[in-house]
């Protein structure tokens, strides 16, 4: 008996039926498999690219920085500090050219890379950590648990989310910090009623009920079986509510309720080329046009993880 107990615990704890021995741990469901379903959407394999290209960017900006400074034969280029002639067109000596301050545009774009991805990847990090401890509780639980949670999220959801933000900001105080505080705030909600689902699924399978027939605590069962089984869905919106977090930094950068000047944001350049978009459109160009490739880069590898994570979906 006890070892029929200890081999049913082996099954459990590796997510299998325990009334089979090979059907379960299906081959589909390993991350090689997912790598190669993933490799068949062309697109998304560009948007990876561009990705990985930003985050190089990001990491060596101060590099890349000198590297203009150098081939342009300027002393020192500051992405928060004037130091050439005002609105300068795009020359070998700045590559994007210069703001109405003389701020060279090429280094603030590339330090606005570092700012985006930073608020993008901390804000939806928190938000997904927070939606799904309360998404497993709904889920899970159910009863009172989930109805306080799911209504609370309901009533959330229901304001209208750049307006809310914004008030969070001006209470709060301006600031980077700020910013993903209150992006990560509004954002869990959408996380929690996806992995609330997702829960519901898959908490009936037999693999669970195998865990507590043998006498599982329920955080082990969250832990160690639902969570690995149940989360794809939530990896899938938290790679496209990066681009959507970006976009929110830009948005209220540009509305002015976000960076603080001189912090090289995305929005905050777009804001100030808007005003000078016929004499100079290098101003509000170069900035977009990384906000734009940024937006599309998550969305479609958010498109591509939702075909591979799913052999359901096939094109």
């Amino acid at each position: 008996m006890t070892a029929l107990n200890e081999e049913l615990v082996v099954d459990v704890e590796s997510g299998s039926d325990p009334s089979t021995d090979h059907s379960v741990a299906p081959e589909a469901s390993s991350w090689r498999n997912i790598w190669k379903r993933f490799k068949r959407n062309r697109l998304a394999l560009v948007g990876l690219f561009i990705i990985a290209a930003l985050v190089l960017i990001a990491v060596f900006a101060p590099l890349l920085v000198r590297l203009e400074s150098t081939i342009g034969g300027i002393a020192r280029l500051d992405p928060e500090i004037g130091t050439s002639p005002a609105r300068l067109q795009p020359s070998a000596d700045h590559w994007f050219g210069t703001d109405k301050t003389g701020r060279d545009l090429f280094a603030r774009t590339v330090y606005g890379t570092r700012i985006s991805l930073l608020v993008g990847f901390s804000a939806v990090l928190l938000a997904t950590t927070v939606g799904t401890v309360f998404g497993a509780l709904a889920g899970y639980f159910g009863k009172w648990a989930d109805t306080l949670i799911m209504r609370f999220t309901d009533v959330a959801l229901a304001l209208p989310y750049i307006v809310l933000a914004i008030a969070l900001v001006v209470v709060f105080g301006r600031s980077l910090v700020t910013i993903v505080l209150v992006l990560a705030s509004l954002g869990w909600m959408s996380t929690a009623r996806i992995f609330r689902s997702s829960i519901i699924q898959q908490k009936n399978q037999e693999y669970v009920e195998a865990a507590r027939s043998i006498g599982c605590s329920s955080w082990r069962i969250i832990t160690r079986h639902l969570v690995p089984n149940a989360i794809q869905p939530v990896i899938v919106y938290a790679t496209l509510a990066i681009g959507t977090a970006i976009l929110s930094e830009a948005a209220l950068s540009f509305l002015g309720v976000g960076a603080l000047e001189p912090t090289p944001s995305w929005g905050l350049m777009i804001n100030h080329g808007r005003s000078a978009l016929r004499s100079d459109p290098h101003l509000l160009f170069f900035p977009a046009a990384f906000l734009a490739l940024t937006i599309v880069a998550f969305t479609a590898v958010g498109d591509g993880l939702r075909d591979a994570l799913d052999p359901k979906l096939k094109r």
